[in-house]
């Protein structure tokens, strides 16, 4: 009878190294998924910044080319009107170079926005105007 109760015993400590196996390898699962869901997040992030860098460099570039291209035609119809051929064209794509830079400067942030400095003929709450 002795060996009975000595299987009985054997048994239950068998049932427990798996169960205690399993628990483990699981944490371990849950770890390796929740480092993979990290990656796969980092992933994604890393793609939508390379697009919207993409979309930055469009947005850039466009207003560069545009105000140079202003500034040409407004040269040329300015050459046209009064009939200073060369003149006019060469002043205002300068002017429009510089506009173009100014303008990708802007967008970029390193230049603030002109401030609209609207006066009204009432005064400030603090009194000043």
């Amino acid at each position: 009878m002795n060996d009975s109760a000595q299987n009985g015993e054997n048994s239950d400590r068998k049932k427990e190294q798996p169960e205690a196996g399993l628990s483990d390898r699981r944490d371990q699962l849950n770890r390796m998924l929740d480092d993979r869901r990290k990656a796969e997040q980092v992933a994604a992030t890393k793609s939508n910044s390379s697009t919207s860098g993409y979309g930055q460099a469009m947005k850039l570039s466009s207003e560069f080319i545009a105000g140079i291209v202003v500034g040409c035609g407004i040269g040329w119809l300015l050459d046209q009107w009064l009939g200073t051929t060369p003149f006019g064209l060469i002043v205002f794509l300068l002017l429009g170079f510089v506009a173009g830079v100014l303008n990708v400067l802007r967008s970029a942030g390193y230049v603030a926005e002109p401030e609209n400095k609207i006066r009204s003929d009432k005064p400030n709450e603090d009194g000043s105007e």
